[in-house]
């Protein structure tokens, strides 16, 4: 059985919540949602759909490198947002990212976030090696 491993960037701001940022189980990194929090705790891009989702993708890029994995090992990501009629611009994002290879995907819209600024967040799963 492969043993659980977890991935910190080290964010002093995600110390008071009762989650991981990644956990490795064999070779499939799982990252928690992320949302547009800079690395001090402050939302980034209020109203903003495109910089709140490359805040959102620069976390998940943080997360993987701890785990010693780039966004070319997404396999699978799923996006909640808060106005369904803003996804293109997250897409336009996302291809910046994702562009040669996307990953498997799943977008939805959602009532709420955990805060009231927030207009997105976005899981993903990697594998490595």
């Amino acid at each position: 059985m492969a043993k659980k491993q977890i991935h910190d960037p080290g964010w002093k701001w995600d110390d008071h919540f009762p989650l991981s940022q990644g956990v490795q189980s064999g070779n499939m990194i799982y990252v928690s949602g992320q949302v547009a929090v800079n690395p001090d705790g402050q939302i980034v891009g209020k109203g903003d759909m495109r910089a709140q989702t490359r805040q959102t993708l620069e976390n998940i890029k943080a997360v993987l490198a701890v785990a010693g994995v780039t966004m070319d090992d997404v396999v699978k990501i799923n996006s909640f947002v808060t106005d369904i009629s803003k996804a293109s611009e997250m897409m336009e994002v996302r291809r910046e990212y994702f562009g040669h290879q996307p990953p498997a995907s799943t977008t939805v819209e959602v009532k709420a976030l955990i805060y009231p600024d927030l207009m997105i967040e976005i899981e993903v799963v990697a594998m490595k090696g």
